[in-house]
């Protein structure tokens, strides 16, 4: 966040005193408007705190006003508001109240009053409520006196806009510590803040707009986001001179007696994912064939399973580590998931020169971190850093929103194609077999991780189509959604 407050200060410094301000405040008003339809006569109520968030919302309370709103604005520190902002919105006919003060009728053109009452029965009959309360200062959690605000403002009936960011969430890791204002719509400015992509704060931002303010920003983010052109970009296309040795050999040592389906999934995965060949090692051979008789098959281990351009090891592989080992000890990249993460030494992972990929869940992932899973929820970003470090490895840590780290440092990249029909048995290992074809075609770990998230949760939304889902029918539908990512 360090980054976006140098840039807007260095923005600041080149423009006439005021201008960055007001353009941020055109584009929430415009966002404001579209989200009422009809300004005219509608009522607003403004939660205002002392920072420029609170600036933003008075000036675009003022152009909504000027357009035949009732607007109030709600001061939580009066004598510290935005004092410009406030002669305008007063200029332009609405009106100021003080958090915790008895409520008047009137309230200009949309009757933002009517009747005496608290400031919180306000904010709950308004058709749009503005969150100016905090900015991109704001990490642990509102402040006594705007938790009221907050909670009126969810049981509104109407929409609630937040203005950068939803007050009470932190800016740079997604991490909400108390109480927060949950958004139906998030206006930012400039650029996209870790807080609204990585969640818990993503389900407080509701959808998210972007208003261009003029923002020059390094050429290296903290978080990246694929699109559809970046991650068609990555994906491997056979040449015509390609056979299937070419387009990558993945080796898949999953499953056991208790867990063959873990096998077939990641198989299922892995062919899906346009790998030329898959080679399976495990207990689970009959199963395979019987699925997927194009896989070459194996039970003589890893080390004699032939050649292949990266290994997938762990789905349901209960407790054979010797299959872990066999398959750390190779020269080529590997992706590790489930029993492997459990099974896999750290020493041995951070010795390896070959690319190394790591797919824990929040439970996982806790257990490698020794902390408590609420943790790693609560601080995804966090987690997946501190693991890419410890282990010398790249990391996606899967989830609502899924993040890959790599241990080098630079970007996290954040991914959000998902949906929560993908939260079945077996989705993971699908996951795994379609990363570890994507490894075997030369992507490095990063990017393999990343586009195997992007495209294997488009798949799931396919899938489900608001629906529920098997992890059968993900891997079914990795091939439609390759097609409308290239397409």
């Amino acid at each position: 966040m360090d980054t976006v407050r140098n840039a807007e200060r260095e923005l600041m410094a080149r423009l006439p005193e005021g201008a960055l301000m007001q353009r941020a405040a055109a584009g929430l008003a415009a966002a404001c408007a579209d989200l009422l339809g009809r300004v005219y006569g509608s009522r607003v109520v403004l939660l205002v705190g002392s920072g420029d968030n609170g600036g933003d919302a008075l000036y675009a309370g003022a152009r909504l006003a000027r357009r035949g709103a009732g607007v109030t604005a709600v001061l939580l520190a009066p004598e510290r508001a935005h004092a410009a902002g406030l002669a305008a919105l007063r200029r332009a006919g609405g009106r100021v109240v003080a958090a915790g003060e008895a409520v008047g009728g009137g309230g200009g053109a949309g009757g933002a009053g009517g009747g005496d009452g608290g400031v919180e029965e306000l904010v709950e009959r308004a058709d749009l409520v503005v969150d100016g309360i905090v900015g991109i200062g704001g990490k642990d959690g509102l402040r006594p006196e705007a938790v009221p605000l907050a909670a009126a403002a969810g049981r509104s009936r109407g929409a609630v806009v937040a203005v950068d960011l939803p007050s009470g969430v932190d800016p740079g890791t997604g991490e909400v510590r108390g109480v927060a204002v949950r958004a139906d719509l998030t206006v930012t400015f400039g650029t996209h803040k870790p807080g609204l992509l990585i969640d818990p704060a993503r389900e407080y931002a509701g959808s998210v707009r972007l208003v261009d303010i003029g923002l020059e920003l390094p050429a290296e983010p903290e978080l990246e986001a694929l699109q559809h052109v970046d991650v068609a970009r990555l994906l491997p296309v056979p040449r015509a001179e390609s056979d299937k040795y070419r387009r990558g050999v993945v080796g898949i040592a999953a499953g056991s007696a208790r867990y063959p389906g873990a096998a077939v999934l990641a198989v299922a995965g892995a062919l899906r994912g346009g790998a030329g060949a898959v080679r399976y090692v495990g207990p689970a051979g009959d199963a395979v064939l019987a699925r997927f008789p194009e896989t070459l098959v194996s039970d003589r281990g890893p080390k004699h399973a032939g050649r292949v351009q990266a290994w997938v090891v762990g789905p349901g592989a209960g407790d054979d580590a010797s299959s872990v080992g066999e398959v750390l000890a190779a020269d080529v990249p590997v992706l590790v998931d489930a029993d492997g993460l459990r099974l896999a030494d750290v020493d041995v992972v951070r010795a390896r020169r070959a690319p190394t990929l790591l797919t824990p869940h929040a439970g996982e992932a806790a257990a490698l971190l020794g902390v408590e899973r609420r943790e790693v929820e609560e601080g995804r970003l966090t987690a997946v850093r501190e693991l890419a470090g410890r282990y010398g490895a790249t990391v996606l840590l899967k989830g609502s929103t899924t993040l890959v780290a790599d241990s080098g440092g630079g970007a996290v990249r954040v991914n959000a194609t998902g949906t929560s029909w993908l939260a079945t048995a077996g989705s993971g290992d699908v996951l795994s077999g379609l990363a570890g074809s994507l490894l075997a075609a030369g992507l490095s770990a990063v990017d393999a991780g990343s586009v195997g998230a992007y495209v294997h949760g488009l798949a799931g939304r396919l899938a489900a189509d608001g629906a529920p889902v098997g992890a059968h029918d993900v891997a079914a539908a990795i091939p439609e959604a390759w097609r409308n990512v290239r397409g």
